[in-house]
């Protein structure tokens, strides 16, 4: 069981000051030391305790949500449309579970477009005492028409009017296109609050590993809520996952799904092209790239093929 951060730290430094009787050690460097140990040794959940649903509906609803993202089929998706905007008004409710319902209200578009997909795409004919065959996912191509249209007249998040021109020139200082600061508005429309029942957290919605592993802090200040610092790791991150796959596509998909799950999809199909894995992925990676190139076309009139590296 985790103990509170505070009875945590109470017991470091008081390990610290054990070990230091016989040494010359300031209070300062103690309390450093035990921030320290508490950054690199204690597990993230300890650190950045989620906020806690009290609701068994809305914990059963996150958990079922979870596993159709991680499912195989775009429109298992469609019957959770209505029941996530009776999730958000709950956790909306409360100071606690309004980061919750700011992640939540990102994820809206994904149970819409299923429930279109649902509708626009007839399943597979059933063959005589055989069980009914699941809807096939949308052709990449098809994903790509229906969030297109499905973003063609979306007014700019509100934050986004102060916060774009701000972070553009970060991800122009890690060697990224700045184009993709736009990432913020699919992954939390420029919600800082926004965290995830998994733990990804901010505008970029960065998961304690990934943030850690580029230099972020996540105690005493989470830094994934910081506009700059959660720019330069998504930067850096993206920066990485395009070096590796030489392509924005895979890229934005490993950083939704991870740089394995992309990785071991296109050694199993023999393949460098996102259109051979695509509908192979998580559902929500699925509509994830689809949905972040469209935003693309809308914010900055260019595909994710015309992305450049901005010049030295």
């Amino acid at each position: 069981m985790n103990l509170p951060v505070s009875i945590c730290l109470l017991l470091i430094a008081g390990g610290f000051v054990a070990r230091a009787q016989d040494d010359t050690v300031n209070v300062p460097d103690l309390i450093q030391g035990a921030q320290q140990w508490a950054q690199e040794n204690l597990d993230t959940n300890v650190l950045n305790s989620l906020p806690s649903v009290d609701d068994p509906q809305v914990q059963q609803f996150l958990r079922e949500l979870e596993k159709r993202y991680q499912g195989n089929y775009v429109v298992d998706l469609a019957g959770l449309r209505d029941t996530a905007r009776t999730a958000i008004a709950v956790l909306e409710s409360s100071d606690e579970t309004q980061p919750y319902a700011a992640w939540l209200k990102a994820q809206l578009d994904y149970l819409d477009v299923a429930d279109q997909i649902r509708i626009t795409i007839r399943p597979p004919g059933a063959e005589t005492n055989q069980p009914p065959q699941p809807v096939r996912n949308p052709s990449p191509e098809t994903e790509r028409e229906i969030w297109i249209k499905r973003v063609v007249d979306r007014p700019w998040p509100a934050p986004a009017k102060k916060l774009v021109p701000e972070l553009k020139p970060v991800f122009t200082a890690q060697k990224v296109p700045p184009e993709l600061v736009w990432v913020a508005e699919v992954e939390s429309s420029f919600d800082r609050r926004a965290l995830s029942p998994a733990g990804a957290a901010g505008l970029f919605q960065l998961m304690p590993d990934t943030a850690k592993r580029f230099g972020l802090s996540l105690w005493p200040r989470d830094q994934r809520y910081q506009p700059e610092p959660s720019a330069t790791a998504s930067a850096q991150y993206l920066k990485y996952l395009y070096d590796h796959f030489q392509d924005w596509r895979l890229a934005l998909a490993a950083y939704n799904a991870g740089e394995g799950t992309v990785q071991r999809l296109l050694n199993r199909y023999k393949t460098h092209r996102y259109d051979d894995i695509a509908r192979h992925l998580p559902a929500e990676t699925q509509m994830y790239v689809p949905k972040c190139e469209a935003t693309l076309r809308k914010r900055e009139g260019m595909g994710l093929a015309d992305l450049r590296p901005p010049p030295d």
